[in-house]
Formats: structure tokens, C-alpha cells, sequence
């Protein structure tokens, strides 16, 4: 695969600007400023969360050098540890990304009501809605349609459009602003606490750079272009979730943040009226059901890679014979984001219970870095990218997400309880079903 294409440094960059910049800097601002008990706690954990996401990218950006394999983190994780906790990581993963979908599709259900100000919304009418929509691209999926890297492109576009808008906001003349949302009270708590619990918001919006882990050996020169290319990418990512927020922060108000959900389409309203607000809503609710469909199109595939592996039920690799759609792996993470959106309804909610089961899986994918140092020594100084600062960037990057980890279990104990039942069931889970695996291979030998 001498004449393969690799990537290049402009290449790379985009590619880690567009993994990380999603649809939660449209929500997550509001409930990052509800949990801070002043603006520099509010503005230390946006720049805090990039740092953190630095030492992720380029702790993963290594991780994928020196063991670049496809199916996802499973073998990986199957690698450097234990095939049962492999199992149990890989699985929260996948429920943590199905409770991403969930919490976008509410953030998409949020805007879109703001174009019927004269209903009364309930938060269960808000899932509704999310469902819905959760539904209608099942379907689509299982005809065997899929979004074309045109659509993403597009997507991407819009994206980055609405974030410009926003930030070009920031020069309109504005009147300084008042106290308009009811006083949210902050939760009585120190400095360092409300910091926890603001990263919480944070983590969410700076996700997506683990999927450097992907690129590692398509890079050209990745000795020199991932860490540039990183550096440079989350730097970009770093200014304009700054300069949007700095946008809220003046044309909103630090108090008027905390009780407002959809944070963006206030901005809207008061630079350019209710029209321009309603466009813009409009556009981004497209914008989430273009996520919507992404994730139903890749989830269902992992879920295959692991009933190929053998760590799934063979019914998982079911596919349709006409198109190929895996059904029974669509349909079961299509069920899994609906039951997730009923059971939490709020985006508060699912929020503290995805980013719980990231802590697991962040913490345990980027600790496997120790474990392939070690197993994969030849490769250095064959030209595969070794990060700089070891061991302190991944030490840094596992002790943050353990500081959010405790904050969320402080803050929602009943939500990290839940989270540490579900990885503890999914270990069981696979030690009962090699048990009985085993049992029928030795009834076949019979």
C-alpha cells in the first residue's frame, strides 16, 4: 500500500475541527453557565476543556500509530486488557453514544419549538418530538438509504455558518443586557466544585477527538503533521468557542444564560428579530437530524464488528438481503436512544448520565497508551508519531476525567450509580454468555 494517500497537515486539521465542532455549543453554554457561580469559573472551564482535549487527541492520535486496527476501540481494548472489560467499555460506549443522539435530538426539539412560542411545552413533548424524528431516519435507514459525503459537507457547511453568525453578533450595536429570564439561583458551592460541574457541559461540547485514534497512520510525516495538526485544530476550536461564548456572555448576559435553554436562538432574536431567530432554529434542526442519521448509519456497524468478533449474538450481523441494512442492530440502538430519551427526558439529565460513561471509557481507551508503549517499543523511531510531555499529557487527560466523574457523582449520585450498574451488568453479561458458549461448543463436540 506504498502509493496509499495520506493525509496532509491543512488535511488533518479539518479533519479534527469537524470531529470536534457539533450541535452542542447550541445548548451546552446554558447549562455550563447554570453551574457556574461566576463568569471566570464559566470561561476557565471552556479554556480548560480544550487543554483537556489537547492532551486527548494527541494521547489517541499515538494510541492509533502504534496499534492502527479497524472495529473501533473493541480491539483495542481487547489488546491491552481483559476481554470482559473490553466487552463492558466497548458496550457503555455505545450506550453513551445513543444517549448522545438522544440529548442532540432534544437540543434539534428545543430550537424547532421555538417556532410555536404560543404552545406550552412540557419536556415529555420535547422527547416526543426527538423521538419522532429518531423513527422517521429508522426508517429511512432500513430502505437502505445513505447520507452522501455531500450531505456532510453541507452539514458541515451550515455548522460553521451559524457559528460565524454568532460570533459576528458580537459587532452589531447592542443594548447592555438586562435581567429579562426568571433568577436562576446557582447551587451554593466553592470555586473548584462549580468548576466540576461546569466541565460537565464542557466535556460534551469538546467530544469527538478520541476519532483521531483513526488517523494515526494516514497522516503524511504524522511524526510532525498530528501534533501540529492538533495543536492547530483544537487552538481553532478553542477561539471560536470562546469568541460564541464571549457572543452569549454580551448579548445575553451572564444571569439571563442560566435560565435560558436555547441560548443561541435568544442571540438570534435580539441581533436580527424574530425572523432571523426562526431561520436560524430552523437550519439547525436540519443540522441535528443530518447527526441523527450519521449515528444510526455508524452504531449498527460497530454492534456488527462485535457480533463478527464473536462478543455479540450472531443475530447482530443480521442483514436485510435486498440492501444489506443490518436490521436487528438498527433496531435495537434505535430502541436504545428512545428508551434513553424517556427515561431521562431532560437534556440535564441524559447529559450527566453520557458523559458518566464516557469517564469510563476515556479513562480506560486512554490508559491502553501505557500498556502499548511498552508492547510496541520496536516501532519507535521507525516514523509512527510519539507524543511529547509522556507520561504527564494522558496522566492529565485521565485525572480531568476523573475530576468530572466525581463532580457528576457529587452533583447526581442516582445518575453515576446507574452508570456503574450498567458497566458491572455488561461484565456478567459476558462471562454468562462464554459460560454458555462454552457449554454448546461442548455439546457440538459430543
Amino acid at each position: 500500500m506504498h502509493g496509499k494517500q495520506k493525509l496532509n497537515l491543512f488535511s488533518f486539521t479539518m479533519i479534527v475541527v469537524g470531529l470536534v465542532i457539533g450541535m452542542g455549543i447550541f445548548r451546552t453554554a446554558a447549562t455550563s453557565a447554570k453551574d457556574a457561580i461566576e463568569p471566570s469559573v464559566y470561561f476557565t472551564a471552556w479554556i480548560l476543556g480544550g487543554c483537556i482535549a489537547l492532551c486527548g487527541a494527541l494521547t489517541y492520535a499515538e494510541i492509533g500509530s502504534r496499534y492502527p486496527v479497524t472495529g473501533g476501540y473493541y480491539k483495542v481494548f481487547s489488546y491491552a486488557y481483559h476481554p470482559s472489560i473490553a466487552f463492558a467499555i466497548n458496550c457503555i460506549i455505545l450506550i453513551s453514544n445513543a444517549a448522545s443522539l438522544s440529548s442532540v435530538a432534544l437540543i434539534g426539539s428545543g430550537y424547532i419549538t421555538k417556532l410555536f412560542p404560543q404552545v406550552a411545552w412540557t419536556d415529555i413533548d420535547k422527547a416526543l418530538i426527538s423521538s419522532v424524528a429518531i423513527v422517521i431516519f429508522y426508517g429511512v435507514n432500513l430502505m437502505g438509504l445513505r447520507m452522501s459525503s455531500r450531505a456532510q459537507n453541507i452539514l458541515m457547511m451550515i455548522k460553521i455558518t451559524m457559528i460565524a453568525v454568532l460570533i459576528i453578533a458580537l459587532v452589531f450595536p447592542h443594548e447592555a443586557p438586562v435581567q429579562t429570564a426568571a433568577v436562576v439561583e446557582t447551587p451554593s458551592m466553592g470555586w473548584i466544585q462549580s468548576l466540576g460541574v461546569s466541565l460537565i457541559a464542557v466535556s460534551f461540547t469538546y467530544g469527538g477527538y478520541q476519532q483521531t485514534i483513526n488517523f494515526g497512520n494516514e497522516v503524511d510525516r504524522p511524526a510532525k503533521n498530528i501534533p501540529r495538526g492538533i495543536f492547530i485544530g483544537i487552538a481553532i476550536i478553542i477561539v471560536l468557542y470562546l469568541l460564541v461564548n464571549l457572543s452569549y456572555y454580551t448579548i445575553v448576559g451572564f444571569g439571563n444564560m442560566k435560565a435560558e435553554r436555547e441560548i443561541a436562538y435568544v442571540v438570534m432574536e435580539r441581533t436580527f428579530g424574530k425572523t432571523g431567530a426562526d431561520i436560524f432554529s430552523f437550519l439547525l434542526f436540519f443540522g441535528v437530524l443530518a447527526y441523527v442519521n450519521a449515528l444510526l448509519m455508524s452504531n449498527p456497524r460497530v454492534m456488527y464488528a462485535m457480533s463478527g468478533e464473536g462478543v455479540l449474538p450472531k443475530v447482530f450481523s443480521k442483514q436485510n438481503p435486498k440492501n444489506d441494512v443490518l436490521t436487528v442492530s438498527l433496531t435495537v440502538f434505535s430502541a436504545l436512544c428512545i428508551i434513553i430519551l424517556f427515561f431521562a427526558q431532560t437534556f440535564e439529565k441524559i447529559l450527566n448520565f453520557t458523559i458518566f460513561l464516557d469517564c469510563f471509557g476515556m479513562v480506560a481507551s486512554s490508559a491502553s497508551i501505557f500498556v502499548l508503549r511498552k508492547r510496541t517499543r520496536h516501532l519507535d523511531g521507525t516514523g509512527i508519531f510519539k507524543m511529547k510531555l509522556y507520561p504527564l499529557l494522558p496522566l492529565i487527560f485521565m485525572a480531568a476525567y476523573c475530576f468530572v466523574g466525581i463532580s457528576i457523582t457529587i452533583q447526581t449520585p442516582y445518575t453515576a450509580l446507574t452508570g456503574v450498574i450498567v458497566l458491572l451488568a455488561f461484565m456478567i453479561i459476558y462471562f454468562v454468555a462464554r459460560r454458555i458458549g462454552s457449554k454448546n461448543s461442548g455439546q457440538t463436540a459430543i
